[in-house]
């Protein structure tokens, strides 16, 4: 998810989630991990305590971003998320089947937007492989883990730490949900319109 302006100002949130594995004793279990960073690769927001089965849009349902949302708190911005999120007035989805060259444009702006996120996450990983690695960890130090390690990932941007190479091959862990199709009602989809009928007319 990816938060943008109305008046051309730097985008300002991004949202995304992912997997990482920790070994539960002898089970294996994963966390779903949400994450809000700024234009800067900055995190704003990390929330690491939902199973890795657990949808997308359900840990955004219960997570103080949506209750800030839900109360004005964007203001004239729009958080974007891909397909698994229901579009409401404050959080702008793709479009499944952009019929027209302006609903093209929208998508193609949607998915550069989001792609900082997924920046954002691999210098994180890369500057701290141990994010990436299967099984080394229980769970509740795992969670720990996540957190300091966004921390220190903020500490090293705002010292402005040169972005590290990766070392080792971490994989891609980002994943993307299956699409849902969701109920996107007239009064959740307006707000998307009317960015695209004022934003991508050609």
């Amino acid at each position: 998810m990816a938060s943008c302006s109305s008046d051309d100002s730097d985008i300002e949130l991004f949202e995304m989630m992912l997997d990482f594995d920790a070994d539960s004793d002898i089970v294996h279990v994963s966390i779903n991990v949400q994450v809000v960073c700024n234009a800067l690769l900055i995190f704003q927001n990390v929330v690491a305590r939902w199973p890795g089965s657990t949808h997308d849009a359900t840990i955004f349902n219960h997570s103080d971003l949506k209750d800030h949302c839900e109360h004005g708190g964007l203001g004239n911005r729009w958080l974007l998320g891909d397909s698994g999120y229901p579009c409401k007035p404050y959080l702008l989805t793709p479009l499944i089947n952009p019929r027209t060259q302006s609903e093209q444009l929208y998508n193609e702006s949607h998915i550069k937007t989001r792609n900082t996120i997924e920046r954002c996450i691999g210098v994180w990983k890369r500057r701290f492989p141990v994010l990436s690695l299967k099984g080394r960890l229980k769970l509740e130090n795992m969670q720990a883990v996540i957190i300091a390690t966004a921390v220190l990932h903020n500490i090293a941007r705002n010292m402005n730490l040169e972005d590290l190479e990766p070392e080792i091959s971490v994989p891609d862990m980002i994943h993307e949900n299956n699409i849902i199709v969701h109920n996107n009602f007239p009064e959740r989809t307006s707000g998307r319109q009317l960015l695209i009928n004022n934003y991508f007319q050609i």
